[in-house]
């Protein structure tokens, strides 16, 4: 309940913010609702947007250069978590801006000795970016292992080139736990501790 609470709270100064910058109700909020296979196409947006600009700055290092959409792989992953159960989409101003996927942890990292709740995807489309959604959906993600009585939320990202992604992640409460390799790609496990 308190986490929800607190997430009121950012829909709350974002909602007043957007009041004060546009003299209109609602323009930064974020609002956030469950997804589902009609979200597939939004997602992959999200994912396309955040492609190119990575690809524009050249640190193709993450997700490669190419768009998820067309990739029969990553459009198959995508309609996975849409139909998982797991998708959350943040929107801002009524549009898909971000959208975070919670289930099992991955494979490929250490499985954690107590209950947790493991973010499988986070993404924001660039368009939207600095108006809080990832941070709001990772919040929600708190509040959502706190119900399930879970005390860990974890998530792994890209660690390489210059390390924003991690330090992002650190700047929203999670600490690293260990670095890891998959083939070529460097990663990092990063937890938050909810107790």
């Amino acid at each position: 309940m308190e986490q929800r609470l607190g997430l009121l709270a950012v829909v709350l100064r974002r909602v007043e913010e957007g009041q004060r910058a546009e003299g209109g109700a609602g323009v930064n909020e974020v609002r956030i609702r469950p997804g589902g296979p009609a979200d597939t196409a939004a997602v992959l947006a999200m994912f396309d947007s955040a492609v190119a600009w990575l690809a524009a700055a050249g640190r193709t290092g993450q997700w490669g250069s190419d768009p998820f959409t067309g990739n029969p792989k990553r459009t198959s992953q995508v309609a996975a978590w849409a139909a998982g159960g797991g998708l959350r989409v943040a929107e801002v101003g009524g549009e898909p801006a971000a959208c975070i996927v919670v289930g099992a942890a991955h494979d490929y990292v250490p499985a954690a000795t107590e209950p947790e709740l493991y973010v499988q995807g986070l993404v924001t489309d660039r368009r939207f970016a600095g108006h809080g959604a990832g941070r709001a959906l990772l919040d929600w993600a708190a509040g959502e292992a706190r119900e399930r009585d879970a005390g860990l939320l974890r998530v792994d990202c890209y660690a390489g080139g210059d390390g924003r992604l991690v330090a992002y992640y650190e700047s929203c409460g999670f600490t690293r736990v260990a670095p890891f390799t998959v083939g070529e790609w460097p990663g990092m496990l990063l937890q938050r501790r909810l107790t």
